[in-house]
């Protein structure tokens, strides 16, 4: 019976668990307001009897207390009944998402577990890239990750979250094809665009700029003539670090033929070219807490397009009835109180009358 009950109001209101108020809060009110009257009644009685009170107080009307009450309860319920937002009938609402498509570009190679910026250019890489798909919800978002090739692990989809578990399977050097090249991971990136004008599309690339393969600049070309806008975030230190063998827990590191350790820096001018070429920008990432806010706010500002349409059918909001009640009914008592206007003209007009006669 309770779950029915349940049901019924939750079809009626759209906060249900607010109508138990609309019977608690007028009572109380009701109840309260009686009880300072009948303090008010007996504070009179104190000082004169209640025999005298029809010539002492000719205007006392116990009727005008009752519906001032009355109007004090009426006036709670409907206050109470609007909170909890009654609905009835129904229409039919278009509901649009608009935003840009954002694909991301994520660097795998060996040398993104270099520990220039700790704890290692990739999970930095990868933190950052988080930030940013939770602080853009409004638009579709994909993830490529490249090494000797690129690989789509995500298509565009409204679902960020996608791209957040998918995250957590990028490891250095975990692609079959092992290598330090962009060239595919951007080609790979730009055929994830649909062919749908040439604005609303963003690539965000989040690399240490080490590219062993060339043809970047065709790539840019090729992505400034479809009207993609490249970020680039440069993770690393120009300084650089040694490149740790995976597997072996940061123990070992890479070496030449020769013997000598592998120290790969980071390549600002290859990432600067691509962004600067695309009409982009380009940001260095030295710390896990870097702020990409400035880019955010470039994409944002972008003109958007429609990624979503829906109808969506909804309740008609009724909360204005019972609030309209709440504001006559509170305007009535506050113009009714205990003493009737005319008929205290009347009483005062014949004593005036009989003092012209003594006169």
């Amino acid at each position: 019976m309770f779950s029915t009950l349940s049901a019924t109001l939750a079809s009626w209101f759209a906060a249900p668990r607010l109508v138990l108020l609309a019977v608690a809060v007028p009572l109380a009110g009701a109840l309260l307001a009686a009880w300072l009257w009948r303090r008010r009644r007996e504070a009179d009685a104190a000082w004169a009897s209640r025999g005298l009170w029809s010539r002492l107080l000719p205007s006392w009307s116990p009727g005008r207390i009752r519906l001032s009450i009355a109007c004090l309860t009426l006036s709670l319920l409907g206050a109470t009944l609007a909170l909890a937002r009654p609905q009835w009938g129904s229409g039919q609402e278009e509901v649009e998402r608009r935003g840009v498509d954002v694909v991301f570009l994520i660097d795998s190679s060996l040398s993104m577990g270099a520990a220039d910026v700790a704890p290692s250019r990739l999970y930095v890489a990868k933190a950052l890239l988080r930030r940013m798909t939770r602080a853009m919800p409004g638009n579709r978002v994909a993830l490529v990750q490249t090494e000797g090739t690129g690989v789509v692990l995500a298509p565009l989809t409204l679902d960020a979250a996608v791209v957040d578990v998918l995250l957590d399977t990028i490891e250095p050097g975990s692609l079959p094809t092992p290598g330090t090249e962009l060239a595919p991971g951007l080609d790979t990136a730009l055929r994830l665009f649909p062919d749908e004008g040439k604005k609303h599309r963003v690539l965000v690339v989040l690399s240490d700029g080490e590219d062993h393969g060339g043809g970047l600049e065709q790539e840019t070309v090729r992505l400034r003539d479809a009207g993609i806008v490249v970020h680039a975030f440069g993770i690393g230190t120009p300084e650089g670090a040694q490149v740790p063998v995976p597997g072996s827990g940061g123990r070992s590191f890479k070496r030449e033929a020769d013997g000598s350790q592998v120290i790969t820096r980071l390549h600002e001018e290859v990432l600067e070219a691509m962004a600067r070429g695309t009409r982009g920008s380009y940001t260095r990432v030295t710390n896990a807490a870097a702020d990409p806010g400035p880019v955010l706010r470039k994409i944002d500002q972008m003109e958007k397009k429609t990624l979503e349409s829906q109808v969506a059918s909804q309740r008609a909001e009724r909360f204005q009835w019972p609030l309209g009640l709440a504001v006559a009914a509170l305007l009535l008592h506050l113009g009714v109180g205990p003493f009737a206007a005319g008929d205290a003209a009347e009483a005062v007009r014949p004593r005036e009358e009989g003092g012209r006669r003594a006169a």
